[in-house]
């Protein structure tokens, strides 16, 4: 299976989005459990 030119950045770009994404979803997870000020302040 060959990838273009076209093809590989839009890959790549999909796949940037989902680490980023990722990472922020791991954020919010942890932040959610420890009562962090992600959400304005300890709502526990």
């Amino acid at each position: 299976m060959t990838f273009g030119k076209k093809e590989r950045i839009i890959l790549i770009i999909v796949i940037l989005i989902g680490i980023v994404a990722g990472r922020l979803a791991v954020r919010a997870f942890l932040n959610f459990l420890l009562g962090g000020t992600m959400f304005g302040g300890n709502f526990l």
